[in-house]
């Protein structure tokens, strides 16, 4: 089975404003529905009903955050057969009415603030447990991308983040689980996303790495559990966007050090890499993006 199919078929998912039967997905998918239950569970880390449930919820949220039409209208736009059933489906999922969450949620956030968020969960909420997958088909490249190097100054940014010890080889689920439950407690608390998913790599030894999976926010937000605030700091970064599958990101870095060297510079604290393209949208991982960023002394 290629990767291309499944986030093919997820794209298909996360564009269906109604209940997906398993039986039609299989269908389109050429599989049997036991086959891509289990292949779907697989990957996403929820079952095929939840998940499709769940991007409905997350796009009913947008349209109530952004104030586009009613309860009832929100309801029956995003799927639902009825507003009861839907305030139901969103009281179980955000822990309030629609109502209460419109009139809470963000409620400290701008305009501008309010508007990246629903922008962002849009993109996110479908790939969020797809960040840094490794993908079957991928192969190496002969040579490296042409990579576009630069110093750039960045503002400090507040993450909400969760911190865990690794074996490299466990790097891609351990994003995912992080990933996916930063995005969920920021989802259902309210809490103004402000930019793609993180990883950084605190530290990377022989045995253990120490990595951070972070959900950029607009403002500051309580630690919860595992998660705790954090922040990416204010200061100059040499940046690259990486072109392709995840499998390649460490060419990528290779590269920023060699340009650091070459540059007279010094790096400074851990780098980072955000997941800036929606695989479940771009299901080819030759059309990925990553910025990768290192921070360089003053």
């Amino acid at each position: 089975m290629r990767d291309l199919d499944v986030l093919t078929l997820l794209q298909r998912m996360g564009r269906d404003t109604g209940p997906l039967p398993l039986e039609r997905l299989a269908r389109h998918a050429g599989w049997s529905a036991f086959h891509l239950h289990r292949t779907l569970r697989a990957w996403l880390g929820e079952t095929p009903r939840r998940y499709a449930e769940r991007l409905r919820l997350e796009r009913a949220a947008g349209r109530l955050l952004a104030g586009e039409g009613s309860v009832l209208e929100t309801a029956l736009a995003t799927g639902f057969a009825s507003h009861e059933v839907f305030v139901r489906a969103f009281a179980r999922y955000f822990g309030c009415t629609p109502t209460r969450y419109r009139a809470t949620a963000l409620s400290g956030a701008s305009a501008t603030e309010l508007a990246r968020h629903v922008e962002l969960t849009g993109a996110v909420g479908p790939c969020i447990r797809l960040f840094h997958r490794p993908t079957q088909q991928a192969t190496r490249s002969p040579a490296m991308p042409v990579l576009s190097i630069d110093r750039q100054e960045r503002p400090e940014q507040a993450l909400l983040l969760i911190r865990r010890r690794i074996a490299r080889s466990e790097l891609a689920t351990a994003l995912a689980e992080c990933f996916g439950a930063l995005f969920t407690h920021g989802q259902r608390a309210g809490l103004p996303i402000a930019g793609w998913p993180l990883a950084r790599y605190v530290s990377m030894g022989p045995g253990l790495w120490t990595i951070e999976a972070a959900m950029p926010l607009a403002a500051p937000a309580a630690a919860v559990g595992e998660m705790e605030p954090g922040s990416l700091p204010a200061g100059p970064v040499a940046l690259a966007i990486h072109t392709g599958p995840y499998e390649q990101l460490a060419d990528t870095h290779a590269a920023i050090e060699r340009w650091i060297e070459a540059q007279g510079l010094r790096a400074d604290g851990a780098p980072w890499e955000a997941y800036i393209t929606d695989p479940a949208q771009h299901p080819d991982p030759r059309d990925w993006r990553t910025e990768v960023c290192w921070p360089l002394a003053r």
